[in-house]
């Protein structure tokens, strides 16, 4: 049968129920208080109380702890006995009596082994003694948390006040504690002792047999680093430890793999987050010499200029600055000048005249002689000169740092972890002298390709900013971004997977038109076929209003086999769009029940519909997909989805190009706040109806 471990204010005032027992008042962490009797009649033991002492009994005076079991003995009676007497303690039923009875022994024998521990005369009568505590821990019925803490505790603090102990002895305390580390945490002195050995023997088998049950549990379990900053730092040196190996990361995978388990889904929920912040931990540590030292490290404003201003700082070591020299900055400063030229454009007969203008050059012009803080999106729109800069680890914080990068690469492998680990990245929680740093930012292009090829929106909908104003993974690795080193390619594909999913917006092509209208041609004029539909869907949807920039992007989209033709498509969809919003043709239209998207693509390309007012698709198979039909009606005001398929997609689109719709009936269909919020901005609604929709109460007050 299992106890629980009495604690101060269990055992309290009873009424003396026989001639020969007696009771305690109150059982305190140390001390036992106790009735006395003053006096004695023939029977012996008084039998009322006539007095309280406030003398005590420590834990450490208990000779001896026994059940009463003579003949005609009172019921459930402890007998204490004491230097100079004896005391009988009374419970209410059996159950109470052996709990008291246990943790009487536990805390006397507890004391006992405190007393013996703090002084230490030979280390085999230690390691003894620990081994006997152990399985005093291990085999008593009490069950709570501090019967395997305590031991655990006192020989965290024998271990602390002890520095001279050898490597021997280190492994033998600690295989002999083993026992109690399956099933409770390390407290924070012991775990500065295990970072230790870690650190001193990477190699001893204790690692690998000892500590990795423990590290797992801390992984499987723990809620908060925060709350133990140690248990993190244990966890980071044991997996360093393990890369120390001969097999080195292949039996770093192994372990990463134990975590999640055989099956495709994790079944430990606190797995991911915890290995998350161990790698952030880690990375962090790496520059946190250069952070912590501000005389020698660059603020944002100068890793944005390439820290021409602090040429004569001296170097930080084991991290450093290395800086360019002064013919590498002069060329790059040539360079620059030359890519600022106006380039003319040919297109058949046409000649435009386009000066190309460099988003981030421009923002670094904006902020000269602006003594403030530069925000994010000035530090990563890095300059020429300052892509010459690199930042060089000393050989230790190298190795962490590759370490603990590719955790992040293998955790991106899992499909389950994929879109908790893109959004716990998405605020980009590292250092700025790590986005700075080429090697980092080039190991971690592997983790954002994974979430720019995942096809879920929760994984690659990540890579945007987490709020306005600050940048996102996107904005890093896009052409101009300090994380970009190649051409594009991974911009490329950032943007398909983003057009692919609900941002087929004008928002979304608005700000690529502001911000990365060069690139986006670039790629375009070598071939890349998103790049091309970008600029289709620019002209497509009025983005562009200087008239010559459109005819330099119909000379990008002319200069290319896939453009030229998707340009021609364009054409022939800009015929059929006028000729589908000339005057004329029917004010109401009601299409037959199950009829499907490419059914109204054929209906709408019958003839004009320039006068449409009323739609009714009530009760059809239409998805999100006809919203691009249904955008090309200029006259719409009454449209009718009523039982469809149509999402949350198909209302971004609405919400940005029918200005006019005044009635919209989304009765019985799939959407969610997500695009009952886009809404909104659609001014002149007057009736919206959302019955037997996943509308939320606080959606439907702000559409109010």
């Amino acid at each position: 049968m299992r106890y629980k471990l009495l604690q101060e204010g269990d055992i309290q005032v009873c009424v003396i129920r026989h001639p020969r027992t007696f009771l305690s008042k109150i059982l305190t962490s140390k001390f036992l208080r106790r009735w006395v009797p003053h006096v004695q009649d023939s029977a012996g033991i008084c039998p009322l109380p006539t007095g309280y002492m406030e003398n005590s009994i420590s834990y450490s005076a208990i000779e001896d702890v026994q059940l009463l079991s003579w003949e005609n003995a009172p019921k459930y009676c402890l007998q204490l006995t004491i230097p100079g007497g004896t005391v009988l303690l009374q419970a209410a039923n059996s159950y109470l009596r052996d709990q008291w009875f246990h943790s009487l022994q536990w805390k006397k024998k507890i004391y006992k082994y405190k007393k013996v521990l703090s002084n230490p005369s030979r280390w085999e009568v230690v390691l003894k003694e620990i081994r006997t505590l152990v399985d005093m821990a291990l085999t008593s019925p009490l069950q709570d948390d501090s019967i395997h803490q305590a031991p655990l505790e006192i020989v965290s603090k024998l271990l602390s006040e002890n520095n001279n102990l050898t490597t021997q002895d280190h492994e033998s305390i600690i295989v002999a504690i083993a026992p109690l580390l399956e099933n409770n945490h390390p407290p924070p002195d012991l775990c500065e002792f295990f970072c230790k050995h870690c650190r001193e023997r990477p190699r001893s088998m204790v690692v690998i047999e000892v500590f990795t049950p423990v590290v797992q549990r801390i992984l499987k379990h723990n809620m908060d680093f925060g709350k133990c900053p140690r248990l993190r730092l244990f966890t980071q040196e044991y997996i360093l430890s393990l890369n120390e190996l001969n097999a080195g990361m292949e039996v770093v995978k192994k372990f990463i793999h134990s975590m999640h388990g055989p099956t495709g889904q994790c079944p430990h929920p606190r797995v991911l987050p915890n290995l998350v912040a161990v790698c952030l931990a880690a990375i962090y540590s790496c520059y946190e010499e250069f952070i912590n030292s501000r005389d020698n490290s660059p603020s944002l404003k100068e890793i944005r200029n390439g820290c021409q201003q602090q040429c004569d700082r001296k170097p930080n070591l084991p991290l450093r600055l290395l800086h360019t020299s002064p013919d590498l900055v002069s060329q790059e400063a040539t360079l620059t000048e030359s890519r600022l030229k106006p380039v003319i454009v040919t297109s058949n007969e046409i000649h435009v005249e386009v000066e190309r203008n460099n988003t981030a050059n421009q923002k670094m012009t904006a902020s000269v002689g602006n003594d403030s803080e530069p925000n994010l999106i000035d530090c990563l729109m890095v300059s020429p000169t300052c892509s010459t800069m690199s930042i060089e680890l000393s050989a230790q914080a190298d190795r962490i740092l590759g370490c603990y990068v590719e955790i992040l690469k293998m955790l991106s492998d899992y499909d389950d972890w994929r879109p908790a680990l893109a959004s716990l990245l998405q605020p980009i929680p590292f250092p700025k002298e790590a986005l700075a740093h080429e090697k980092f930012t080039k190991e971690l292009k592997y983790v954002i390709q994974r979430f720019a090829e995942d096809p879920r929106q929760e994984v690659h909908s990540c890579l945007l900013s987490v709020r306005a104003g600050k940048d996102g993974w996107f904005q890093l690795y896009s052409p101009g971004g300090v994380a970009c080193d190649d051409d594009g390619e991974l911009f490329a594909s950032m943007v398909h997977i983003l057009m692919g999913s609900c941002y087929k917006t004008k928002k979304f092509l608005l700000s690529l038109a502001e911000n990365k209208l060069g690139p986006c041609m670039l790629l375009a004029l070598r071939g890349n076929q998103t790049m091309v539909e970008i600029l289709c869907l620019m002209l497509e949807y009025n983005i562009i209003d200087n008239n010559d920039t459109q005819l330099q992007i119909i000379s990008t989209l002319e200069s290319t086999d896939v453009g030229k033709r998707m340009y021609e498509q364009l054409c022939e969809r800009q015929r059929e769009l006028k000729e589908l919003q000339r005057k004329g043709g029917p004010t109401r239209l009601t299409l037959p029940s199950k009829s499907t998207d490419a059914d109204l693509a054929r209906l709408l390309s019958s003839g004009s519909f320039g006068n449409l007012e009323n739609l009714s698709l009530a009760f059809t198979n239409v998805t999100s997909a006809c919203a691009e039909h249904l955008i090309k009606l200029p006259s719409l005001k009454q449209l009718n989805l009523w039982s469809t398929q149509f999402g949350d997609a198909g209302l971004r689109l609405l919400s940005e190009h029918l200005t006019m719709l005044q009635v919209l009936n989304l009765c019985e269909t799939p959407v969610t706040d997500a695009g009952l919020l886009a809404l909104s901005s659609m001014k002149s609604l007057c009736s919206l109806n959302m019955n037997s929709t996943k509308l939320s109460a606080d959606t439907y007050e702000d559409l109010k």
